[in-house]
Parts: C-alpha cells; sequence; structure tokens
C-alpha cells in the first residue's frame, strides 16, 4: 500500500482508538482501543521514518524527531490547561480524537506527496553501498552490521528512557533534591533533547552523520558518569542534561544512516526493525532498572545508566568494525 495511505489510516486508527476510549463504559474497552492506538501508532512510526530515511536530510530528520519532542512535551500542559478548565478526561480525549481525524484527512489528501522521489543530495553521506546500488545481495557482514545497530537502537532508547522515568526518584532519593527541583530537572532533560536535535541535526549537515553520531555515542557514558559519581546533586544534573543533548541526535541519525545504504526495498523492514527494537529497549531496560531500585536504592539509577551507557557506546565502536562501509544501520 503507498506510504499516503498508510499514514492517513494509521491516523485514522489513533483517532478511532482515542475516541472508542473517550466513551469506554468498562475498562476492556480501553484495552482494547489502547490495543489500536498502538497497531496505529506503530504504522505511522515505521512508515513515517522509512521515508525520512530515503529523502530527508540530516538536519531535516533530526527536526521532524524534535517535532514529536515538542509534542510530547506540550501534549500533557494541553490537556492539563483542558482538565483545569472544567473538562472532564473524556471531554480531552475526545477532543484530541478530532484533532488527531483532522490530521489524518490531511495525509488523506496530501497521499500523493509521499511518493517523491529519493532524496539527490550530493553530501558524501549520502553516497549509497554498492549492494543499495547494484540491488546485489547483501554480504554477511552486513547483516552483522544490522544486527549490531537494532543491539544498539534497543540499549540506546532504553538510556533516554530510563533516565527521563527514573529521574525524577534518582534525584530525589538518591541525590536528595527537593522534588520540585527534581521535577524542572526531568523537564529539562527532554527540553535538552529537543534542543540538541534542534542544533545537532544542521551539524550533522555540515560535518556528516557519522562524526556527529559517534561524538553522541561517546558523551553518553560520560553523562551517565557524572549521574554514576556519589557527588552533590549539581553533578547528577549536569549528567542529566548531558545524557538529554547526547541521545538528542542518535535515533534520528541512527535512521538515515539505514536509508542511504539499504536497497529501497528493504529500507522499511530495517527501519522497522530498529523501531521496535528500540521500542522494546525502552519498555524493558527501565523496568530492570527498576528491579535494581527496588534491591539497592535509588542511588543505582546512576550505576545502571553508567553500564548501559558503556554497553551502547561498545556495541557502536565494535559495530563499526563490523560494517563493511564503516557505519552501522
Amino acid at each position: 500500500m503507498a506510504k499516503g495511505w498508510l499514514l492517513a489510516l494509521g491516523t485514522m486508527a489513533i483517532s478511532a482508538a482515542l475516541a472508542l476510549e473517550s466513551a469506554a463504559p468498562a475498562l476492556w474497552v480501553i484495552a482494547f482501543g489502547s490495543a489500536v492506538f498502538g497497531l496505529g501508532f506503530g504504522t505511522i512510526d515505521t512508515v513515517l521514518n522509512a521515508h525520512a530515511a530515503r529523502h530527508f536530510s540530516a538536519r531535516n530528520i533530526t527536526w521532524m524527531h524534535a517535532s514529536y519532542g515538542l509534542g510530547a512535551m506540550l501534549g500533557p500542559l494541553l490537556v492539563t490547561v483542558m482538565l483545569a478548565g472544567g473538562l472532564s478526561w473524556r471531554d480531552a480525549t475526545g477532543l484530541m480524537a478530532g484533532v488527531v481525524a483532522f490530521t489524518g484527512a490531511l495525509l488523506a489528501v496530501t497521499r500523493r506527496s509521499w511518493e517523491q522521489p529519493a532524496y539527490s543530495g550530493t553530501a558524501s553521506y549520502r553516497r549509497a553501498s554498492p549492494s543499495a546500488a547494484t540491488g546485489a545481495p547483501r554480504m554477511p557482514r552486513r547483516s552483522r552490521a544490522l544486527v549490531a545497530a537494532v543491539t544498539f537502537m534497543a540499549v540506546e532508547d532504553g538510556i533516554e528512557s530510563a533516565a527521563g522515568v527514573w529521574g525524577f526518584v534518582f534525584l530525589t532519593a538518591g541525590r536528595g533534591l527537593p522534588a520540585t527541583a527534581a521535577g524542572i530537572v526531568v523537564s529539562a532533560y527532554w527540553a535538552m533533547m529537543f534542543i540538541g536535535r534542534m542544533l545537532l541535526g544542521p551539524l550533522a549537515d555540515r560535518l556528516g552523520p557519522s562524526r556527529v553520531l559517534a561524538g553522541s555515542v561517546t558523551a553518553v557514558p560520560l553523562g551517565a558518569l557524572l549521574t554514576a559519581v556519589p557527588a552533590q546533586a549539581p553533578i547528577a544534573v549536569a549528567g542529566m542534561m548531558l545524557l538529554g543533548l547526547a541521545t538528542a541526535p542518535v535515533f534520528p541519525l541512527i535512521t538515515l544512516t539505514a536509508g542511504t545504504r539499504a536497497r529501497a526495498d528493504t529500507v522499511a523492514a530495517t527501519v522497522g526493525l530498529q523501531i521496535t527494537a528500540s521500542t522494546i529497549g525502552g519498555a524493558l531496560l527501565p523496568a530492570g532498572i527498576g528491579l535494581v531500585v527496588g534491591t539497592l536504592g535509588a542511588q543505582a539509577v546512576g550505576q545502571s545508566l553508567l553500564a548501559l551507557g558503556l554497553v551502547a557506546c561498545g556495541v557502536y565502536w565494535a559495530a563499526l568494525h563490523t560494517a563493511p562501509d564503516g557505519e552501522i544501520g
């Protein structure tokens, strides 16, 4: 099915799920709506990122992900305003369903614009690999590089999610920061991710995605180290900020580098695998850290982030020696 239709249908599925949840007479209906929501969101995530990998520059793909972060920050605030204004959660959910349905209608109307030829920039990082250019079977080393990229994405997204999920508990119970200050720091962590994508995307266009990606991956364990050392709260705060900045461009740039080398007919599958891995890592690793916190205490969050950061960095640099063209994805 054409990408435009898939995006429109995925958006309409989300709208239908929200509408169903807003009128749900029982909890099982909300659970069913959540499943439909996840199906629609997964469709949009895969199609949009696969399209971006083939059509966007480093700046545009990081800005696309920055817009997602902006929406993630503003969405809860808008719902809070609606609830404070006297609307019920059902009303707020219904309004969101209407906005999403309008977006789906726009996507359906503009569906043909999603079928344009792939990006034809002249930057060196846009060169196609031999297998992508000739259609030849992919080499075993390419397959190993894909496995490494999928593993890396699972760990990296786990770090990104865990820092946001456990940051408040870590800063309050683990570093003694007041609750209000800790809440501000966690919000600033997500804001740093948004700022990082806005700033590092254009830099990746100038220097090349591989250089910015290598710097970001190397900075992740450095930020985690600042959270792990038994120091005063400001050091941990600095570590959280560095983590937000370092992880910001990783997902979009890994997606971009996958799209520049895979054959056109395998981009969606490759990006889909990476998104699946990041989703699994983003769910399981924070849960695993929760078990560690339950055993060792809140200060173990920093140590867990450091361990995961070292694993992610090690997998990335090892993968560079595995990939036939010196890049993973």
